[in-house]
């Protein structure tokens, strides 16, 4: 049988798809490393937004107690003007715990770009052996 000079060979076609598999994996990996990397990047600015914010607010909040439980003595014993605001305080303590334990439950650093273009490799993979 006689083949024409423009067309490849079998063999070079599974050398061009096995180069073009080859880039795209590289490329896939490189993409989910990306991915990955601004997603935790994110969290650690997020968290150290936390952190700063938490130090002040704890500043702020502990003189807030503090005059709260000077109010209270005004009516009440000290011991029990204490014990008030710090059961009001703890209490809303375990909510804002709660609602943080909530959203961490809720975080994915699943890299969903890369699956999803590697499903679509692996199609066209397919399409192209067969």
């Amino acid at each position: 049988m006689y083949q024409r000079q423009d067309e490849p060979s079998l063999g070079e076609l599974f050398a061009d798809l096995t180069r073009e598999i080859t880039t795209l994996v590289r490329q896939e990996i490189r993409l989910a490393t990306t991915e990955v990397s601004q997603k935790t990047s994110a969290i650690g600015r997020d968290v150290a937004f936390l952190a700063v914010g938490g130090a002040i607010a704890y500043a702020g909040l502990l003189a807030i107690i503090a005059a709260l439980i000077m109010v209270f003595a005004v009516f009440l014993p000290w011991w029990l003007s204490a014990f008030i605001v710090g059961l009001g305080v703890a209490g809303v303590g375990y909510f804002l715990v709660q609602k943080g334990i909530d959203s961490l439950k809720t975080l994915d650093l699943t890299p969903r770009t890369t699956i999803r273009t590697i499903k679509e490799d692996v199609e066209w993979a397919k399409h192209q052996t067969s």
